[in-house]
């Protein structure tokens, strides 16, 4: 009889014994088999597996949040408000503007045309030079510019040519101004791109007055309009701004290369 109630006890006492080693050990990986379940070789039930939780990089959320800036209105649904048209127009225009200025004043091989984008300042007001006197290529080292048409521009003209960035050293006979053509050198290739600079920062600055003028124009027809449609406008226009800038780096990119050969 005392042999049949320790039977009955035993698996009571197989449990209370694991449960004691559990704490005592504090992981149940640890336990014999034998003592798991009361039973030799019973298998151990698998172990939850971790939740693994992605979460997004600011990388990522930055770009997601440029994605969600881009905005691009039908124009023709927003004439009766503002013409986006004409503002992109007047952007652009600062582009060719700026690519003008590059092409014409910016080179390293100096030309007729180099001496074209500088204004003399006369009594009877400002002018190109080329609308005063005649500019000829006489050699790779010498320009000569013919004066005979306005003699009394000429001393004006001389002060214009000495002023101007490209560092010139004119010399006068009577109506004739003979400009000697600088060296190419490492310093004047770098003053060149100082001043590819100073052209790209004015376009810029030129891009940003568009900008405002075309929402000062939009604030003033935004009664009616919901502020919805309105910051919409205002970013699509703030955007093309963005592009035109980005478009300058570019340009000035090039051309700094160019000049620095």
């Amino acid at each position: 009889m005392a042999l049949n109630k320790v039977g009955l006890l035993r698996p009571a006492l197989s449990q209370a014994l694991t449960v004691q080693l559990r704490r005592h050990l504090g992981v149940s990986s640890r336990i014999p088999h034998l003592l798991q379940n009361g039973r030799r070789g019973t298998p151990k039930a698998c172990p939850p597996q971790p939740q693994v939780c992605f979460y997004a990089t600011k990388k990522s959320k930055a770009k997601a949040k440029g994605q969600a800036a881009k905005v691009n209105i039908n124009a023709a649904l927003v004439e009766d408000i503002i013409s986006l048209d004409e503002v992109q127009g007047d952007m652009a225009n600062v582009l060719e503007s700026l690519k003008d200025d590059f092409s014409r004043n910016l080179n390293i091989r100096t030309s007729p045309g180099a001496l074209d984008h500088i204004t003399v300042t006369t009594q009877d007001g400002k002018f190109p030079l080329n609308q005063l006197g005649q500019i000829s290529m006489k050699s790779p080292q010498l320009i000569v510019v013919n004066m005979t048409s306005f003699p009394e521009a000429t001393a004006a003209a001389t002060r214009a040519l000495r002023e101007s960035s490209m560092k010139l050293n004119p010399e006068v006979e009577g109506s004739i101004i003979r400009v000697p053509v600088p060296k190419v050198t490492r310093e004047h290739r770098e003053n060149l791109t100082k001043l590819a600079k100073q052209f790209s920062n004015k376009a810029k600055d030129s891009l940003r007055r568009v900008r405002a003028n075309a929402v000062t124009q939009l604030k003033k027809s935004k009664e009616g309009i919901s502020e919805d449609t309105v910051r919409l406008i205002e970013k699509q226009i703030q955007q093309m701004m963005d592009n035109h800038i980005a478009d300058i780096d570019k340009q000035l990119a090039v051309k700094t290369k160019e000049l620095l050969g």
